[in-house]
């Protein structure tokens, strides 16, 4: 059996061990005059709305003691169902900035520092 309970167990170890020490957690800079959330990224001061939502290395936004993940990742596994694309993405960029507004950090995976790098 591939998912045998001891091996179940090992993968989830195994990316709990992932999460933990192989990711960035970038924490949120707000600026409430201008309306803005931006991170320290390898481009310098970025901002978590237009650079973070649509960048490869965004694994998710931390909310509370809770990692949840980006939702834009989601919308590009419906879009290669065949789902609508505009009401798909639509959804996922609400979706972040809600997050975002509601959370504290966002989880990079960027470990070679290249900077932003388009999701779609």
């Amino acid at each position: 059996m591939a998912f045998s309970g001891r091996n179940y167990a090992s993968i989830l170890s195994y990316l709990m061990f992932e999460y933990l020490f192989f990711m960035k957690t970038l924490q949120f800079q707000r600026d409430n005059k201008k309306n803005r959330v931006t991170v320290a990224c390898a481009d310098g001061n970025v901002s978590v709305y237009s650079q973070c939502a649509y960048c490869l290395h965004c694994k998710g936004v931390w909310v509370g003691k809770r990692l949840t993940p980006s939702p834009q990742v989601q919308a590009l596994a419906d879009l290669r169902k065949g789902v609508s694309a505009d009401e798909t993405l639509m959804n996922a960029a609400m979706m972040f900035n809600t997050l975002v507004r509601d959370g504290k950090a966002v989880e990079c995976d960027d470990d070679g520092d290249e900077g932003f790098r388009k999701l779609f």
